[in-house]
């Protein structure tokens, strides 16, 4: 199957949907099938790199989100490049220009175009001029224009799933969580973390990784430190990201005078990240806007148990406190986090982790995907047909 993936986020951008993607291309390709990712140009690619099926379109950074970015051509160029690979389906990404740019396409081929609906925008409206612009019912009324004449959407998770039938969305829809690499979380190391950032062997280490933004809520976590250095002296905290509230999350810790506890260690290079997650003794997230948790998978694929904020994505994963606990107050996140440190180094027994990871693997998440591909190609013949 020829597969056109369209997305205004990609490699070398860290997101989660960049990951995601990354992902899905790897699996589609082990089982044989051919992606063709459209794109954005990037700063840090140089011109003229070439990347095998990946093409970028010209692009600037996005208003609000300058990390993030947009592009502002290629309707003629992207259809061209399909009509010459001959997509089967588009998959888009994006409910912006990438994802104009796939629906064109799929309608000039006349081929089908599902969407994947990564993003929660109700969560993020105070992004653009401090919520005073934009409200709940206008991202309704986008989603619905977006996903209007698509032959089928993938959620992430039911959470998702429940907010598109609050929206009204009525189009095949399917829940399918993102996988994870648990070859790549766990490949040898290429340096020794902790003595890079300067902590002790023997010392617990708690770790956030994720884009350091507001909705992340780390300032919680950073709230729950002075108890827990209070039972363990040697714990640090290692925040891992970039993003807009890295001052303020610096200004706090010095209000807590935390600064011999907390590191932040930057943006973490994609093939580090494993193995950040097995240095650390547990992963944290207090975020309670994720759609899909990638961070917590990807923590859970190195062998690391989590605490982290309850959705409904959570159930499914942390059904057992040898893999991780759910909370949705800070007092009970910090009973979890003490409750693990407690135990000390402890290993998550390996039948039961490798139960688990195959069922959050990337060779499932693709099979997953394809399936659903068939199944909108198939109707959508079947509808062409009549």
């Amino acid at each position: 199957m020829n597969i056109g993936i369209f997305t205004d986020t990609y490699f070398p951008q860290i997101s989660g949907v960049a990951t995601s993607i990354k992902t899905l291309k790897d699996a589609l390709e082990a089982e044989g099938h051919n992606v063709f990712i459209f794109t954005t140009t990037d700063p840090h690619v140089k011109k003229g790199t070439v990347e095998a099926n990946v093409f970028r379109f010209s692009s600037v950074p996005f208003i609000s989100f300058t990390a993030r970015r947009v592009a502002f051509r290629g309707f003629f160029e992207a259809t061209k490049v399909a009509r010459e690979v001959k997509l089967d389906v588009v998959h888009t990404q994006t409910e912006f220009a990438l994802g104009m740019i796939g629906k064109y396409v799929a309608h000039q081929l006349k081929i089908p175009a599902i969407h994947t609906y990564h993003t929660m925008y109700e969560d993020y409206l105070h992004y653009v001029l401090n919520g005073h612009l934009l409200r709940p019912y206008h991202v309704k009324q986008f989603t619905n224009v977006f996903l209007k004449n698509m032959d089928g959407v993938i959620a992430p998770s039911k959470r998702v799933e429940a907010l598109l039938y609050r929206y009204g969305v009525s189009i095949p829809m399917r829940v399918i969580p993102t996988g994870v690499d648990i070859k790549e979380m766990n490949q040898a190391a290429i340096h020794d973390v902790r003595q890079e950032l300067g902590i002790a062997k023997d010392a617990p280490v708690l770790l956030t990784l994720s884009r350091i933004a507001s909705e992340k809520k780390i300032d919680r976590i950073l709230n729950a430190m002075p108890e827990i250095i209070d039972e363990f002296p040697t714990v640090r905290l290692v925040i891992a990201g970039d993003g807009p509230d890295v001052d303020d999350l610096k200004q706090q810790v010095e209000r807590l005078t935390l600064e011999d506890y907390v590191i932040f260690a930057g943006n973490v290079l994609h093939e580090d990240v494993g193995a950040y997650y097995r240095m650390a003794n547990l992963f944290v997230s207090a975020s309670d806007t994720e759609t899909q948790g990638l961070t917590y998978i990807e923590a859970l694929a190195a062998g690391t148990k989590c605490v982290v904020y309850d959705t409904d994505y959570t159930e499914h994963v942390f059904d057992d406190p040898d893999f991780g606990q759910v909370f949705t107050q800070p007092s009970e996140m910090l009973t979890d986090i003490l409750g693990y440190l407690r135990q000390g180094q402890y290993t998550i027994p390996k039948e039961k982790l490798t139960a688990k990871l195959d069922q959050i693997s990337a060779e499932h998440f693709g099979r997953s995907v394809h399936q659903f591909y068939q199944e909108v190609i198939d109707n959508y013949k079947e509808e062409s047909n009549d």
